[in-house]
């Protein structure tokens, strides 16, 4: 079998602020023979992202900035316990939602796979998938506060919504999940501004008494 030509290119780039403040150097390796699938690994002081040769520049960018947080996370970031999960619940309530959303219980789940967080806000209880522990810290809170504003609002209609525009990295950790969804092959994503709960959306909301929300 014929050895696989990778072509090569080194960009340094610097991290997002939720990521270390020093420079990473990456260097993007496209391969003819790679399909769909989008791999990193550090190599010395340099990332390496291994990605196919037909993917467009803007796909590229998404994706080294996906695997470098990915990275990071596995790295620096250690899940939290059901207590400390709680903990922040709490502070993440009274930053943003003014203290009003306040769960009885808060932890972690190994049974949802294919979703991120449910919220049953006649129990007010919350499940955050154990899928997210390593993820960067951002995009667990995002969650997890995605899951208080259940408490408040059972839907995801403008009212929702506008709980969670107070929280500034909203669309960030969205668009970090919706990543992580294409690269897993997922089949669905989360649910949709506007209140409907189309075909994307991950659980059914007919009894706002036992929402099993999908972020």
């Amino acid at each position: 079998m014929a050895a696989e030509r990778d072509s090569h290119s080194a960009t340094p780039r610097r991290r997002a602020p939720d990521g270390p403040a020093q420079p990473s150097d990456v260097e993007v390796r496209r391969s003819a023979r790679r399909r769909r699938t989008v791999s990193a690994y550090r190599e010395g002081d340099r990332t390496v992202v291994l990605i196919p040769a037909r993917m467009s520049a803007a796909e590229e960018r998404r994706w080294v900035a996906l695997m470098l947080d990915k990275l990071a996370a596995q790295e620096s970031r250690r899940a939290l316990g059901d207590d400390a999960l709680a903990a922040r619940a709490g502070e993440l309530s009274d930053r943003y939602l003014g203290g009003r959303a306040v769960p009885d219980r808060v932890r972690w789940v190994t049974n949802q796979n294919t979703r991120w967080g449910s919220c049953t806000p006649a129990e007010r209880s919350i499940r955050l998938s154990h899928r997210l522990q390593g993820m960067p810290e951002y995009v667990v809170d995002y969650v997890l506060l995605h899951e208080l504003a259940h408490l408040l609002v059972p839907d995801h209609g403008p009212r929702f919504w506008a709980l969670l525009d107070a929280y500034p990295r909203t669309e960030r950790a969205r668009g970090y999940l919706e990543g992580v969804v294409a690269a897993a092959r997922l089949p669905h994503l989360p649910g949709e501004r506007g209140g409907e709960a189309g075909p994307s959306d991950l659980a059914r909301h007919d009894d706002p008494a036992q929402h099993d929300d999908c972020v």
